[in-house]
């Protein structure tokens, strides 16, 4: 075998927006025995689940859950809402804001696309004016945290602008939920979809959808189109007592699940989001620390991952390397047009204050090692002057 051996002995530090880091007690249940899926065991373990979703979603909807990714619950808002040649308007400020597009696209809807560029955050104006130029769009599609560019956009206001105009509001909070404040029913957004691998600290393979009854009148009006992502289906077996999958359920990742939506609940969802609050800042301070800037039009609501731009002087693709090869952390570069342009460094989920510490100790040492003048200790210091200034402990969930 060619290229170089890894060092057994570099502690890997996993500092991506998803899959995040997963605590020891949710590791652990996954290596228990597997349980059959009807058997009443597991089925306590699924109605659990089911029943304490609503608290992360900040809903009374029914949370439908898939066997799939984040991706697969966004393609089932899709499938489940829209029929082909109906018109739609979606949001796009990024890489997976595009992903609404390439879904809707699959399915021959009529789209009105806004694009408005990746710098830039979605304007709640510029959804009003165009579903007035383009009346009939019945449902809106938006993204909350867009993970490519670390900028968090307003989906409270969007979502405002639609019901004006009578449609449906749907919202992409794969990173976001749990990290960014969401609050779905007092926000008036009609389905929320996301996945168990980022502030959820579940592996991945669970999507999962928050679909309100407004929604769910939809789905049923709009017959044919899906099977195993019929949201119809999936509502009535989870509603029966006790609730039921239609499907085989991914037992081991629900049982996982549970343990981490436990954890979030002691901790309280307003104390989480103040948790993911602080570790963001923090890490801009850090970033800022070391002279270099924030990409976009970032603001204190970008609390699932900072999105740094590296200087001219580096190799992007060599940053995000050394950090992997020679310190053992596993950092996201950009995607797309942004590769080797920008460092993302995640902190949604199971991070604490020494996981922001650690990541941008490597960035000095990286940044150092490859010829850009940096003062060591500098970003990690004005982290550190954050999380003392903050005056409580600062861990993980």
């Amino acid at each position: 075998m060619s290229g170089t051996v890894p060092n057994p002995f570099i502690k890997k530090i996993l500092a991506t927006a998803g899959p995040t880091p997963l605590p020891p007690r949710v590791s652990s249940v996954m290596a228990e025995p597997v349980m059959y899926h009807r058997d009443p065991a597991f089925v306590e373990v699924y109605e659990r689940v089911l029943q304490q979703l609503p608290e992360v979603f900040q809903t009374e909807n029914d949370v439908l859950l898939f066997a799939s990714t984040g991706s697969g619950a966004m393609e089932s808002a899709v499938m489940n809402l829209v029929r082909p040649g109906q018109r739609v308007l979606a949001c796009a400020a990024g890489k997976f804001g595009e992903r609404w597009l390439q879904l809707l696209d699959a399915q021959c809807a009529e789209v009105v696309r806004h694009e408005p560029g990746w710098r830039k955050r979605i304007d709640p104006e510029d959804v009003d004016r165009l579903l007035t130029e383009n009346p009939g769009c019945e449902v809106v599609f938006a993204t909350l945290s867009e993970t490519s560019t670390g900028i968090v956009h307003d989906v409270r206001a969007i979502a405002e602008v639609a019901e004006k105009h009578g449609a449906l509001t749907v919202v992409d909070a794969v990173s976001g939920l749990g990290a960014a404040e969401m609050r779905q029913d007092d926000w008036g957004i009609d389905v929320v979809a996301t996945g168990s691998q980022k502030a959820l600290m579940t592996p991945p393979g669970i999507g999962l959808a928050s679909v309100s009854e407004r929604a769910l009148a939809r789905a049923e009006s709009q017959p044919g189109g899906r099977y195993y992502f019929d949201w119809g289906r999936t509502a009535k077996a989870q509603r029966k007592s006790p609730p039921a999958s239609p499907f085989t359920a991914p037992v081991t990742l629900i049982s996982a699940l549970d343990v981490a939506l436990e954890m979030i609940h002691t901790e309280g969802i307003d104390n989480v989001f103040a948790r993911h609050a602080l570790l963001a800042k923090a890490t801009r301070a850090g970033a800022s620390a070391l002279g270099l800037s924030l990409y976009g039009d970032p603001d204190e609501r970008s609390n699932v991952v900072t999105a740094i731009e590296l200087p001219g002087d580096v190799d992007g693709g060599a940053v995000v390397r050394n950090l992997r090869d020679r310190f053992g952390i596993t950092a996201n570069g950009g995607q797309d047009e942004l590769k080797g342009k920008i460092l993302r460094i995640a902190h949604c989920g199971y991070f604490g204050a020494f996981d922001i510490v650690t990541s941008l100790s490597g960035l000095e040492m990286t940044l150092s090692e490859l010829g850009h003048p940096v003062q060591l200790g500098a970003g990690v210091g004005a982290a550190q002057q954050v999380f003392v200034d903050a005056g409580s402990a600062v861990g993980s969930s």
